[in-house]
């Protein structure tokens, strides 16, 4: 059965919100990317998402909440943590925090570690679901794993339709980037992995530059597999030209081609386009050059997404 594409009308909104109460699977636009949803507090919801997606269960998931008062209720907020979450959410902002004992999220979601990620998105469509379902939703990325993340309702049909049970139309992605990681289970905050919100703004609140992870650690947060993001393509980074036969994805004034993130050198859309044009891309090439993108700004995470898309084991 091939999953209906819906606006996001009351109707729909509570069709969708049935679907997960019986433990099935929706996709839901958020300001990101398309995130794939289920019933966090649902285990075999959640062996559903995993088989679903192709995704490793060692790979935690992203539990999003409807208000604070649902997120205080799973995880334990220190007074830094909770003025930050005040100050993001909702929003491109995910913390890791240690789990609660009133926490309803299971074990399977967060890979049976005993802290918990959770965001609280600002898409119109994802509050609404949330609020109508009263629990917590996690939604990683809804592509199968590995693949590029999905920032349309089509590129959600056309990796998933099969396997899910509804796909919630709201349009674009605003952001075309993941959420920023952030944790807050040790002393201090820690970067976990870059995204949407510039890591220049977070330490810009905090007062303090922040630690980064150790990438010899393992894994416990979202999105921290070496592989990721990835196209079918093989990817040559910071390639000033392409060579023959290469598909070229630029950035800037250099780069006259229809495929450039922004012709003016503006990360913010150079983030919104990166995962749609590099889906294009990958359609019509099996070798892609990337233009270097600045490391400043919303160009670290873009860059780190990019260093996993052409990651190879």
């Amino acid at each position: 059965m091939t999953a209906r594409v819906l606006p996001p009308t009351p109707e729909s909104l509570a069709r969708a919100a049935d679907i997960l109460r019986i433990g099935g699977l929706v996709a839901m636009p958020t300001e990101t990317v398309y995130g794939l949803a289920c019933d966090g507090t649902n285990a075999d919801a959640v062996a559903c998402l995993y088989e679903a997606k192709g995704r490793p269960s060692f790979n935690p998931l992203i539990a999003h909440v409807a208000s604070q008062a649902m997120a205080e209720r799973e995880a334990v907020f220190s007074p830094l943590a909770r003025k930050t979450a005040e100050h993001f959410w909702p929003g491109p902002l995910t913390l890791v925090l240690p789990v609660a004992k009133t926490g309803k999220v299971c074990d399977l979601a967060r890979a049976g570690l005993d802290t918990i990620a959770l965001r609280r998105p600002a898409h119109p469509v994802a509050q609404a679901l949330l609020d109508t379902f009263n629990d917590p939703l996690v939604a990683p990325s809804a592509n199968r794993s590995g693949h590029v993340s999905p920032t349309t309702a089509e590129h959600v049909r056309t990796d998933l339709a099969d396997r899910i049970g509804m796909i919630l139309d709201g349009g674009p992605c605003a952001r075309g980037l993941e959420s920023t990681i952030l944790s807050f289970v040790g002393d201090a905050p820690v970067l976990l992995r870059a995204g949407a919100i510039a890591t220049a703004d977070l330490e810009a609140f905090l007062g303090h530059a922040l630690a980064r992870l150790d990438t010899n650690a393992g894994i416990n947060a979202p999105g921290q597999l070496k592989s990721h993001y990835a196209p079918r393509a093989s990817l040559r980074l910071n390639a000033a030209t392409p060579m023959s036969g290469e598909g070229y994805l630029g950035f800037g004034d250099h780069c006259p081609r229809a495929d450039n993130l922004s012709p003016t050198g503006d990360l913010a859309e150079a983030a919104t386009n990166l995962f749609a044009m590099l889906r294009d891309l990958d359609y019509r090439y099996q070798r892609i050059a990337v233009a270097p993108i600045p490391q400043t700004g919303l160009g670290e995470a873009i860059n780190d997404r990019l260093a996993r898309a052409a990651h190879r084991d």
